[in-house]
């Protein structure tokens, strides 16, 4: 038995939406764990410091995709037609970026800098390493695979789906106050 095409469109609409919510939030979520610990190793006298670099500071795009990817999911129940295609094709852009931004710190890893660390107080001369924790720019990643599945599904499935609902555009839909106006009134005065 298959299921109704309004109810089946409907469907869709909703997991486009909340892939894309959910994709925006793993975005947020990964942008603000750490994804690199640096040691920084500092000449005699100076002890070593251990930093802690969040993925918003190693990839700063991350956190403002996951922002872009969560406002998509809200634009899709405003907008129809060919504004809709629009949003999910800047949901998949920002997806991909997404993608690109994890992938790049997983592959190439990250090499620290002077201006990542908080303290900078006997860093010249010093040996910086840093340690990638690789579990949150693979959320970041499935994420954006997620935020680019979204938006494929809105571009290529979006043309059926039902619009947001509309005020009436004529105005004898209202009721209007001309029809209380056309009553008989009673004054107090002739009323006795």
């Amino acid at each position: 038995m298959s299921t109704p095409p309004p109810a089946r469109n409907r469907r869709e609409l909703t997991v486009a939406v909340l892939a894309s919510a959910l994709a925006g939030a793993l975005a947020l979520l990964a942008g603000g764990q750490t994804w690199q610990q640096v040691t920084v190793t500092r000449q005699p006298p100076l002890p070593s410091s251990v930093e802690d670099l969040t993925g918003s500071a190693i990839a700063p795009l991350v956190p403002a995709t996951g922002l872009v990817l969560l406002a998509a999911a809200l634009a899709l129940f405003a907008v129809h037609g060919i504004a809709r295609r629009v949003v999910g094709l800047l949901q998949a852009v920002a997806g991909a970026v997404l993608v690109v931004s994890g992938v790049r710190v997983l592959v190439r890893g990250r090499t620290p800098e002077v201006g990542d660390l908080a303290s900078t107080v006997g860093v010249r001369g010093a040996d910086l390493s840093g340690d990638v924790h690789a579990a949150w720019p693979v959320i970041a990643v499935l994420g954006g695979v997620l935020g680019v599945l979204a938006g494929l599904v809105v571009v290529l499935r979006s043309r059926a789906w039902p619009a947001m609902a509309s005020a009436p555009r004529s105005a004898t839909r209202w009721p209007t106050c001309a029809s209380s106006r056309s009553r008989p009134t009673t004054s107090p005065s002739s009323a006795s």
